[in-house]
């Protein structure tokens, strides 16, 4: 390494090793010694994960700017059973837009030899095979590609620097009428609105499901209000008609909502400003001037339409102007967190204190807004005095195809919920390829169908019931069955290792350094935050709780043989320039669920690395 270059931790770099072999190559399979001489960045991510998808957006930009001298590959690293289904994989690759090579590794052999501990994760590996940088969570794009342009300087100097073509190539498209939709409603007219979410359109099919009467949007990504060859949307997903006539759109990966007039066509932006939503930033105010974060479903409930905030595990909701629906079309209104504490997790209680794990579907009745709480395989509800309970479901880990009592019945990442007329709802069981039903009166769940391709939505039409088949790109029509169908129970439990603490003391260490040119943001108090908890909660005797400082000691009690330390680090980084007054600032933030087995022996000290290397 010459003098003048940055001198950093180095370590070779593991092989890449993925039993489902490389997607979006044109069907070479690469080692790393083939991309010798280029920047690889190893994105570890999993589809099911809403930061994954943020990940994903945030190194657009520069993969398109470093596309001759840098290398995104993909490491898909499953949590739920189904993400270890090789089709699921091509399917998601396609569905989110990845432009880049992915590796496909059900059994998470690059993941261990990587020692990553979160999804998503970053690793940055130097054109000589080193690895020089980790990141966790989100907000590093800025800090990677300061890395990218060092590394690039340094080793054209050396001479160890190959640009060129990289070894990504684009699948054939596929001509299918939709694209992996994700939400649809019926309109007043018998038409179906179907978000087309990875074409980023609405579309509108006519009473049969199947022929089109218009798109909306042009189809690319992007955010524009206007007619229906004007408009454009990104990645939308849910649906709410509204008591005028009109339809709120959850435009996603714009983080706004949107309003679609069905009587004029035009589209115009209600709330959000395309921008995502930070920890510190406002959770109320004016709607237009808010930052949202990846709103995944809307329902009209009680006067207002009700967010399922996936980004940020909340639910918000957005109220018109003058409290009436009628003011949709004119704009303004305010939006507001309901509920939810940003935590990842399934706790209920008063909206402010319940957790969530990215909430994806909602149905409204009088009574109650049910949700699709998705990375808990959950079917939660909130009461008309704002308090959140949970059906069905136990957390983040537990998840499969089980019918009976709610008490014990398991769901696999579902996306969609429908209210049915008799009080039960359908719920769209996502990953187990099924539509479920739960009935409040008898606590009993069953299964409607099998054999659905990961439906994501169900609208009730007459006696039928219409399912998004999301991975088979249509609407697919059921009777509503009087008797359920029987399934084999199955259960599962996350496939990830669980980390070997010993018992008594342990140190938790979240590293992070400030990316190259940057300093910790202390001009208004602490720019660290770390908050610690455990599932069951009595595994944790003391450490947990709210702190600034990203090391604590923890106390394990030597009585909980296992469990899960939820650890939910932040810290703002501004650029350390003594004549900029108003340096730009960034936030990186990540949130882990560690399994933890309490052994005699095990580690004492739990590193988690949200940037940097751990010495």
């Amino acid at each position: 390494m010459s003098d003048s270059a940055p001198r950093r931790a180095r370590v070779r770099a593991p092989e890449l090793i993925g039993k489902g072999g490389w997607l979006n190559t044109g069907g070479t399979q690469y080692t790393l010694a083939d991309l010798r001489g280029r920047i690889v960045i190893l994105d570890f991510w999993t589809f099911c994960c809403v930061n994954c998808l943020h990940v994903l957006d945030e190194l657009r930009e520069l993969e398109e700017k470093h596309r001759d001298t840098v290398v995104i590959v993909g490491v898909h690293s499953p949590k739920f059973v189904h993400e270890a289904e090789h089709q699921a994989v091509v399917d998601a690759v396609e569905r989110y837009g990845v432009e880049h090579p992915v590796l496909d590794d059900p059994e998470l052999a690059t993941w261990k030899q990587y020692a990553v501990r979160a999804w998503p994760t970053l690793v940055v590996i130097d054109p000589e095979g080193y690895v020089v940088a980790q990141h966790a969570g989100e907000g590093h794009a800025h800090a990677i590609e300061r890395l990218v342009e060092e590394l690039e300087a340094e080793h054209e100097a050396k001479g160890t620097l190959r640009r060129g073509d990289g070894p990504y190539v684009p699948p054939e498209p596929e001509p299918t009428t939709l694209r992996f939709p994700g939400k649809a409603l019926l309109l007043p007219s018998g038409n179906f609105l179907v978000s087309d979410t990875t074409r980023h359109q609405l579309v509108e099919l006519a009473a049969d499901g199947e022929t089109v009467v218009r798109r909306i949007g042009q189809g690319g990504r992007g955010l524009t209000d206007g007619s229906p060859d004007r408009a454009r949307f990104q990645e939308p997903q849910g649906l709410a008609l509204l008591p005028d006539g009109t339809v709120v759109v959850a435009d996603t990966v714009n983080h706004a909502l949107r309003c679609f007039d069905p009587a004029t066509g035009r589209t115009t932006t209600l709330a959000g400003t395309g921008h995502q939503w930070m920890q510190g930033e406002a959770t109320s105010g004016p709607a237009r001037d808010v930052k949202l974060s990846s709103p995944w479903d809307v329902a009209w409930w009680n006067g207002r339409v009700w967010i399922a905030m996936a980004g940020v595990h909340q639910l918000w909701a957005y109220d018109p102007a003058g409290g009436t629906a009628q003011a949709f079309s004119s704009g303004g209104g305010t939006v507001s967190v309901t509920a939810g504490t940003t935590n990842e997790g399934l706790v209920d209680g008063p909206g402010g204190e319940a957790w969530f794990a990215q909430p994806s579907g909602l149905a409204a009745t009088p009574e109650r807004l049910w949700l699709a709480d998705s990375e808990t395989s959950a079917l939660r509800w909130v009461d008309l005095d704002g308090h959140v309970h949970t059906a069905v479901g136990t957390g983040l880990f537990d998840f499969g195809h089980r019918d009976g009592a709610a008490e014990q019945a398991l769901f696999q990442h579902p996306l969609g919920v429908t209210a049915l007329p008799d009080g039960s709802v359908a719920v769209s069981d996502t990953y187990n390829h099924a539509l479920r039903r739960y009935d409040p009166a008898t606590g009993e769940v069953t299964t409607l169908a099998t054999d659905l391709r990961e439906p994501s939505d169900a609208v009730l039409v007459g006696e039928d019931i219409v399912v998004v088949e999301s991975a088979r790109h249509r609407l697919t029509r059921l009777r509503l069955p009087e008797e359920a169908v029987r399934v084999e129970a199955v259960a599962h439990r996350t496939q990830r290792a669980a980390t070997e603490v010993a018992p008594g003391r342990l140190r938790l260490d979240v590293v992070f350094q400030a990316p190259a040119g940057q300093k910790l943001d202390t001009r208004y108090g602490p720019s660290t935050r770390l908050l610690v908890s455990s599932t069951p909660p009595e595994l944790l005797l003391d450490g947990g709780g709210a702190g600034t400082d990203l090391s604590r000691d923890l106390e394990l009690d030597p009585a909980v043989p296992e469990g899960v330390l939820h650890v939910s680090a932040m810290a703002a980084s501004c650029d350390d320039d003594p004549a900029n007054e108003y340096p730009a600032c960034h936030v990186h933030q990540q949130d882990w669920g560690v399994p933890v087995l309490l052994t005699e022996g095990g580690a004492e000290r739990l590193p988690l690395v949200l940037a940097g290397m751990d010495a």
